[in-house]
């Protein structure tokens, strides 16, 4: 903690090959008993598969996809009264960075195996699917925004 009593955020460095923190971010989620390594690996090959089939920048296609699957709104539980309400909240910037790729790499790693030989497809897959609206990580932000549609009555608690 710093003098003022704040806490500081660790400073990221942007990856080598894309100069990208979003890109570093990615790799230390799909990073697995600290091996960041493989991990990298895995996101580059992700990233070559994106440039083969779209045709397109893999980077531009990465934060397209995490732009669509950044949520607005969350619902948390308060407590009033004895009853625990699911109150909607709006997701603060940081948190919504780290719930779209938290969501990317868990719609990844659900894919089946059957139709990819590496893992480093099913990520790409997936955020190609997210850079087009589609996929199981743009369905589990559609689900987290209609819970919070649905609970609008208990907006008011929110302080």
């Amino acid at each position: 903690m710093s003098r003022s009593g704040k806490i500081k955020k660790r400073t990221i460095e942007p990856d080598a090959r894309y100069q990208s923190q979003l890109v570093t971010k990615l790799i230390n989620r799909v990073m697995v008993s600290g091996k960041k390594t493989v991990a990298q690996g895995h996101v580059y090959d992700a990233f070559e598969v994106i440039e083969k089939k779209a045709k397109q920048s893999p980077l531009e296609v990465f934060v397209r996809a995490l732009e669509n699957i950044k949520p607005n709104m969350e619902v948390r539980p308060r407590r009033i009264g004895g009853a625990a309400y699911q109150v909607p909240t709006p997701v603060r910037g940081i948190r919504r960075e780290s719930l779209a790729i938290r969501w990317l790499i868990l719609a990844a790693n659900e894919r089946p195996n059957k139709e990819f030989h590496t893992y480093g497809e099913k990520l790409a897959v997936e955020i190609m699917a997210a850079a087009n609206n589609e996929g199981n990580a743009m369905q589990k932000k559609e689900n987290m925004q209609r819970m919070a549609d649905a609970n609008k009555a208990f907006a008011h608690f929110r302080w």
